[in-house]
C-alpha cells in the first residue's frame, strides 16, 4: 500500500495504522455481503407473508393473525434482547403493513 492510499485507507476507516485500516475494510466487506443476504431473506419473507396473508384473507379470516405475530415478538426478544423486539417489529410492519 503506497503512503497516498494508506492515509487514504486510515481516513476512510477511521484507523490510525495501515494494518487496521486493512481489517476494518475487510470486515466492512464483509458486513456489505451479510447486509446484502439479510435484503434478500427480507424480501423472501414478505412474499412468503403475502401468500400467507392471501391465503387466510380468502378462507374469510383477517388479514393479521395476532397470536403469531406476539409468537413473532417473543422469538426475536428471547433472542435478540429488547432490541430485537423492535426488529421484529419492522419486520411485521415490512410483511403486513401497519395494522
Amino acid at each position: 500500500m503506497t503512503s497516498d492510499s494508506a492515509a487514504t485507507a486510515t481516513e476512510r476507516t477511521g484507523a490510525r495504522t495501515s494494518e487496521a485500516a486493512d481489517l476494518i475494510s475487510g470486515a466492512r466487506d464483509r458486513i456489505d455481503a451479510l447486509d446484502d443476504r439479510i435484503i434478500g431473506l427480507v424480501q423472501e419473507r414478505m412474499a412468503v407473508s403475502a401468500v400467507i396473508q392471501e391465503a387466510r384473507i380468502t378462507s374469510g379470516g383477517r388479514r393479521v393473525n395476532l397470536s403469531r405475530e406476539m409468537e413473532i415478538l417473543s422469538h426475536y426478544r428471547g433472542a435478540l434482547g429488547k432490541p430485537g423486539t423492535a426488529l421484529a417489529m419492522t419486520l411485521l410492519e415490512l410483511c403486513r403493513g401497519r395494522v
